[in-house]
């Protein structure tokens, strides 16, 4: 990891439900939540996002919208308004593209920026107040802004103070800040990695910073040593411009593993929505449309279909993911279900980038 690297991570505030409060101020302070319909409790489909009043009842993105009725009755539901937030997403990026001569956007409401010259961190720290301020006065909504040496400590710090946050971690501050931590913190260590990790007697990142590598590589492969490494603050990965794009993707693993036909296509649907929803946000157009399924005990097979031009159209995306699931529909539990777009090319400004993203 480069020693005068500074990077960014911005992430809006429970987007969708703030675009959502801001168009209906009668709104704030109360339990929104955006997704499917919940019909009473009797609904299909998930939660896309919720303020964060929903959340003090316990409900979450990627969560069923039943669960979420059950939860929290007297929530408002909204649907999903993806051209009004795409458009909010654009008008977001515009803002932070003039900001970083490096840009990665990772979904349609959060970004890495590459703010290497900003001439150090206390400097950086006050190029994340002036951002935050200024989405915050021309697009009416807040966001939670980590600065640190790489990606994933960034994105770790973006969420450490949310709502309407400002985390700085300088290179000599890593390692205390990280160490405490709990280990699902670490960007891609979801809930059975970390039961995996706790009944190795990991639960904090500085508990799996200490621990054996050989250990973590008996019990969880590869993907131990690149934690490993992250829990150590050791992070390499780039801040990605348009030319290093690859795919947009996005993932939800289900609180409880779900054979249900309507409520893996009403996700699927969720989902191609928006990876669709970002790749238009960035003025990018993509020829392959992938679904990836995970089954109980981490089988994991995916589906693609290459169209027959480049296309930012949603039901062009949509129809493509719903086909490639239909195989899958086949009465097995699923663990985890993603859409992911690649073969990208287009862009909205020289600046602007997606690489993929993993999981919500």
């Amino acid at each position: 990891m480069a020693a005068d690297r500074i990077v960014m991570h911005v992430d809006m505030d429970s987007f969708f439900a703030s675009i959502e409060v801001r168009r209906d101020p009668s709104l704030a302070g109360r339990p929104v939540i955006v997704g499917a319909d919940p019909k009473g409790g009797a609904g299909r489909g998930v939660v896309s996002t919720c303020s964060y009043e929903a959340r003090r009842y316990g409900v979450h993105s990627g969560m069923p919208i039943s669960r979420a009725f059950d939860l929290c009755p007297h929530g408002v539901y909204l649907p999903v308004d993806r051209n009004l937030y795409v458009r909010t997403s654009a008008d977001i990026m515009a803002i932070l593209s003039r900001h970083a001569g490096r840009i990665e956007q990772v979904s349609i409401d959060e970004a890495y920026l590459d703010v290497s010259d900003a001439g150090g961190f206390p400097a950086a720290e006050a190029l994340a107040a002036a951002i935050k301020q200024e989405v915050r006065e021309t697009v009416g909504l807040t966001c939670s802004v980590g600065v640190a040496p790489g990606k994933a400590v960034a994105k770790i710090a973006s969420d450490y103070k949310k709502p309407d946050g400002l985390t700085v971690v300088r290179p000599e501050e890593v390692a205390g800040f990280l160490a405490p931590l709990p280990v699902e913190k670490i960007p891609g260590v979801g809930r059975k990695t970390g039961e995996d990790l706790r009944q190795m007697g990991i639960r904090t990142i500085g508990d799996l910073a200490g621990h054996d590598i050989q250990a973590l590589i008996a019990r969880l492969g590869r993907s131990g040593i690149s934690m490993h490494r992250l829990a150590r603050g050791i992070d390499e990965a780039e801040v990605q411009g348009r030319e290093g794009s690859k795919s947009i993707a996005r993932e939800t693993t289900f609180d409880a593993d779900t054979a249900d036909p309507d409520m893996l296509s009403g996700v699927v649907a969720d989902l191609a929505d928006d990876v669709a929803g970002t790749l238009a946000a960035a003025g990018l157009r993509c020829r392959t449309v992938t679904v990836k399924v995970r089954y109980r005990g981490f089988e994991t097979h995916t589906r693609s279909r290459t169209l027959p031009r480049f296309t930012a159209d949603p039901e062009a995306i949509h129809r493509a993911a719903s086909a490639l699931l239909l195989p899958f529909l086949n009465g097995r539990p699923v663990r985890l279900i993603g859409v992911r777009l690649s073969t990208l090319e287009g862009g909205r400004t020289r600046q602007t980038a997606i690489d993929e993203f993993v999981g919500t």
